[in-house]
């Protein structure tokens, strides 16, 4: 039963019978209810602009909500009906929203079906691995319960230095049988997956989740290059770590890929994912189908050819550098890598990422220009020249022989790598 009153206050709350309700003379729509037992709520009616009557709760009698604090809410909400807005409808829709975590699995299946598109292209495969690794590492476990639609710059700002803090890390089983990961933070880490939050909330804002990127303005921690390099005495180390690694019996295509990536200054996914259909050995030439920066062209010295030549695989077929198991990549290299990397008594921030830099260093070193240096190793700005680019020349190829030779005459010095106090030798003249 409805009861009406000039305007509620304690008195008229109290006097409420379950069932009743009580109109407030003040607030046209404002009212507050009494259901069967004792809680009590205050309401607002309104008419939206297309003429559909809405019912709003405000909240329970009691702290916070007295009929004073209810009906100046009331009064706010009535407001906002009065410049067109439908806060039911809206409050409904934040309920219904989708959490963070929902959004990115959303994002990773259009991602593995080929729908998100970075510079008109479909993310690869690697690509894709990493993305899922900062969504399932880091993204979820720190922001994942949060609304889509309730994530402010100031949520992602606390998110960048959490994970810059090491609030995320921890030690995550992976897909493979008694795998491992040991997840860390760090400012690159943070950069990176906020980054990639960046690309997840463009998303959700093309499918009208969202109205606006909150990811947008936030700053970042520089990502800057990596610049370390190789130096002469820390060559002499890597083979002869190299050299430690076939007396013990490491798995040699492992050893070979390693012994390739300092030759050529590729970039190891891209060695890794190398197959034999993309070498020509007598036009001393590789064809990438699927890099970082789309096609590559790259040219082989004698030095790569000849290791090449030396592998065992009488077939020719499938990838150069085969994993212990199976016809995939050598998912276990960094493994591999750190076994010779500790045989070799290498320093602890020599990755092969570093060979990469160290082989366009010493290119640049011995003089070649900066394109010619882009095409020896594929970088972005050699894509457009790559386009006309059908076979190695010899300017290219002799480019290639010259970094190579100096690249293995730094690695020919065998040493005892105890020799002095920084556990490095000067190479023998």
């Amino acid at each position: 039963m409805a009861i009406s009153t000039k305007r509620i206050g304690l008195k008229e709350v109290r006097g409420l019978q379950p069932g009743e309700t009580v109109w407030d003379g003040a607030v046209s729509g404002f009212h507050a209810r009494r259901q069967k037992g004792e809680a009590i709520s205050f309401l607002v009616t309104y008419r939206t602009a297309e003429g559909r009557q809405r019912w709003q709760t405000i909240g329970r009698h009691g702290s916070p909500w007295t009929p004073d604090t209810a009906r100046e809410e009331a009064r706010r909400i009535l407001g906002r009906v009065a410049q067109g807005s439908d806060p039911a409808a809206d409050k409904y829709a934040k309920r219904q929203a989708k959490t963070v975590a929902e959004l990115c699995d959303l994002y990773m299946a259009d991602a593995e079906a080929g729908k998100i598109l970075v510079k008109g292209k479909s993310k690869r495969p690697s690509t894709i691995l990493t993305d899922r690794g900062r969504v399932e590492r880091h993204i979820k476990p720190l922001i994942g319960a949060m609304k889509v639609t309730a994530v402010t710059k100031m949520d992602i700002d606390d998110f960048l230095h959490a994970v810059a803090q090491g609030k995320s890390a921890t030690r995550a089983k992976t897909q493979k049988n008694r795998g491992l990961a040991n997840v860390r933070g760090g400012k690159g880490t943070a950069t990176r997956t906020v980054g990639l939050l960046g690309a997840i909330f463009t998303y959700a804002v093309r499918k009208q989740m969202v109205e606006a990127n909150p990811v947008n303005g936030v700053i970042r921690f520089a990502d800057g290059a990596k610049k370390r390099r190789l130096r002469d005495s820390e060559y002499e180390l890597l083979a002869h770590g190299l050299d430690e690694a076939e007396k013990a019996n490491i798995w040699p295509p492992a050893i070979a890929a390693t012994r390739f990536l300092a030759v050529t200054g590729w970039r190891s996914g891209e060695a890794l994912s190398l197959t034999w259909s993309q070498i020509d050995l007598e036009g001393q030439l590789a064809t990438l189908t699927d890099t970082k920066t789309g096609e590559s062209i790259r040219p082989l010295s004698k030095t790569v050819c000849d290791l090449l030549r030396s592998l065992h695989d009488n077939n020719r077929s499938g990838l150069v550098f085969t994993a212990t198991r199976g016809d995939r990549p050598m998912t276990g290299y960094p493994k591999f890598w750190a076994k010779i990397a500790k045989l070799g008594t290498l320093p602890s921030d020599i990755t092969p990422h570093t060979l990469r830099h160290s082989f366009a260093s010493l290119a640049n070193d011995i003089g070649l220009s900066e394109p010619t240096i882009a095409m020896l190793v594929g970088h972005r700005k050699n894509t457009m020249t790559s386009r006309y680019i059908h076979s190695a020349d010899k300017v290219l190829l002799a480019a290639a022989d010259a970094v190579a030779t100096a690249t293995a005459d730094r690695m020919t010095v065998r040493i005892d790598p105890v020799d002095d106090e920084l556990g490095m030798t000067q190479r023998s003249e």
